[in-house]
This record gives C-alpha cells, structure tokens and sequence, in this order.
C-alpha cells in the first residue's frame, strides 16, 4: 500500500475493499467523502503544517517534503518564515486543523494568499476546502506512481 494519503492508511484499504469503479482517484475519494465528519477531520489533522515544525525538524513524509520543496517551502526567508507561521498559528486556532492546500499547484505568494483569503471561511467551507486539496494532492501523487 502506498502512502497517498497523509498518515490515513485507512483510505487506501477502505478502496481496496470496495468495488472498483476503474478510477482509482473516484474510489479513494469516495471513502473520504463516505467517511464520518470524525474520521474526515482525522485525515485532515494528520496533515503538516506547512514550513511548521515537522519540516524544520526533517519529520515530514518523503512526498510532502518534495512537494513542500517544490513550493520553495523548505528556503523561507526569516520574515516569510515567520509570516507562515502567524498564518498557521490563526487559522490553526479558527478551525483547529492545518492548512491544508495542493502546494505543487501553486507558489510561495499563491499559499499565503490562500492562507490569508480562507480564514474568511465558515468551518464546515473550510473542511470542505481542505478535503477538496487533499484530493488534488493524492491525484498528483497517483499520477506519479503511474
């Protein structure tokens, strides 16, 4: 089993168990959309925080420090570094989950933007949000392993 989904093993089994519908991208998603409000909010948490502590301390799953890099993530500047991390530190205490965006779909200025536009968001939006991005994500990554 691969690692699509941050943490959340889960998914992939669930599909596997279930009928295909010859998409694995439909399959794996409709476990997340089929899954309870609790376990969504699971996959969401199990997400890092992006530039927070995980990629500092080098803890960070191969693919999100790769996709991380690829945003610029990993060369922050001090003043960038720190706006990241106010960002986090709001929306985390809004909504009580990490930001959650595809970093690969979009850069450094294009991230902070959305961090800034999203903490606009009602919390049932932004759950809505974020499992839309991990979807983005694990398409990405499927198209990898292919």
């Amino acid at each position: 089993m691969s690692a699509l989904f941050e943490h959340s093993p889960w998914v992939e089994a669930r599909a596997d168990a279930r009928p295909s519908s010859g998409d694995r991208h439909v399959d794996l998603m409709a476990v997340v959309h089929d899954a309870t409000p609790d376990e969504q909010l699971a996959l969401i948490r199990a997400h890092p925080e992006l530039a927070g502590k995980a990629a500092i301390d080098r803890t960070l799953t191969d693919a999100s420090a790769a996709e991380q890099a690829s945003a610029g993530l990993d060369r922050l500047t001090p003043q960038e570094y720190e706006r990241f991390h106010a960002l986090n530190a709001t929306y985390r205490a809004r909504f009580d989950f990490p930001f959650i965006i595809c970093v690969r779909l979009t850069d450094k200025a294009g991230i902070l933007a959305a961090m800034e536009q999203r903490l606009d968001h009602d919390r049932d939006e932004e759950v809505a949000t974020a499992i839309a991005q991990i979807g983005e994500i694990v398409r990405l990554r499927l198209k990898d392993a292919a």
